[in-house]
Parts: structure tokens; sequence; C-alpha cells
């Protein structure tokens, strides 16, 4: 695992567990599983953050909730099957987890680095208000041939920016994780509420 692949996707998240462990997967006898992660805004809202970690880094039997933990490692999505469609899921892959006792800096909550590339045109919109928003969707390489496809959401200038990269263009984003509720229409009757997952960009340059 060379490290320069590493420095592509580095995520780093701290805040408050706030569910139990269920499992996700096993990998040749190593088990990983997911526990949500609330993680304070500036604002007085939180995002919950789903985490994958394996039994190996925590007592996965244990009841952690309440306690403050940083987390450490990559933003990486994989597809579900769901009946006849596909959908991106996507969670914080841990490398690391550190316990803390106590936290006041909030501005250091969470941190995110991308480096991928452009593998959708850019959808560029302005809302009712003007707000001038691009949605882009980075795919970001792992070692070993895979690919992990993370949406991202820019603003205002960076979002007139990014509304010009073209497919293929390598980009390097900074900026925070962030959960978003949204209301999917299942049929003429049946709507559903679904969280998804999105990197909300701070700064954004071309590495072209």
């Amino acid at each position: 695992m060379s490290e320069k692949m590493i420095e592509n996707n580095k995520v780093s998240v701290i805040g408050e567990i706030v569910s139990g462990f269920t499992f996700s997967h096993e990998v040749f006898g190593e088990g990983f599983y997911m526990v949500d992660l609330a993680v304070n805004r500036l604002s007085d809202q939180a995002d919950v953050i789903p985490l994958m970690i394996s039994e190996r880094l925590i007592d996965v039997n244990g009841d952690y909730s309440g306690c403050t933990i940083e987390a450490v490692g990559q933003f990486r999505s994989y597809n579900r099957h769901e009946g006849t469609k596909n959908r991106l899921v996507l969670s914080v892959f841990v490398r690391e987890i550190h316990f803390m006792e106590e936290f006041t800096d909030y501005t250091k909550t969470n941190q995110i680095l991308l480096d991928g590339y452009i593998c959708k045109a850019p959808i560029y919109r302005k809302t009712p208000l003007g707000r001038e928003i691009a949605d882009l969707l980075l795919a970001v390489n792992r070692p070993y041939g895979k690919s992990d496809y993370i949406p991202c959401i820019a603003w205002g200038r960076n979002a007139r920016y990014a509304s010009g990269f073209n497919v293929g263009t390598r980009v390097k984003v900074w900026g925070r994780v962030q959960s978003r509720e949204y209301t999917k229409k299942l049929s003429e009757t049946e709507c559903e509420k679904r969280i998804a997952y999105e990197v909300s960009v701070s700064k954004l340059e071309c590495t072209e």
C-alpha cells in the first residue's frame, strides 16, 4: 500500500458515538462494523457520519455511546444492490481511532482532503435566493485498481469555478463531510426519508 495512494484521500472527524455497532462484512477473517458518529458543526446542527471500523481497532461488543473519539481514515464508497438498482453508500473507513476526554476546538472537528478526477459533468445551478451551487462527482483512486466515487458540493466562487471543469480533470478538494436528509419518491403514494453524504467544499484547485 503506497503512501502516495493514501495521501489522496484523508479524513479526520471528531465527535460523539451515537449508536451501537452493526456488522457490515468480513474480509480474510477480519470483521468490519458500522457505527454512527455525531459531529458538531459551528452552527447548532450536527452531521451524523457512518464509520466503518475493524474489530481489530476496537471491542465491537462494548457500549461506547456518548464517548468522544477522533477517527482518522478515508472517505469510501461502494455500490449496494437494492432490487434492480445500485445505490452509492458512503462511509469513513477508519484506520486510527483515539478516545478523547474533552474537546473544545470545534474548527477542527471535520476535515477532508481529496485528490481525484471529475467523472461526471458538473451540475451548476442557482437557488431561488441566488446562491450558486455546483455538484461534482470525484473519482478517487485506491490501490489495486479500485476507485471511490465521492459526491462534492461547492458554493459561490468555487461553484462558478467548478462549473467549467471537464470530465477527466484532476482536482484537489478540501472541505468537510456532511449529512443531508432528503425525501426519495418510491412510487406515486410512497416516499422514504433518506440521508445523503457528501463533501462540502471550502477550497478546490485544478491540478492539471
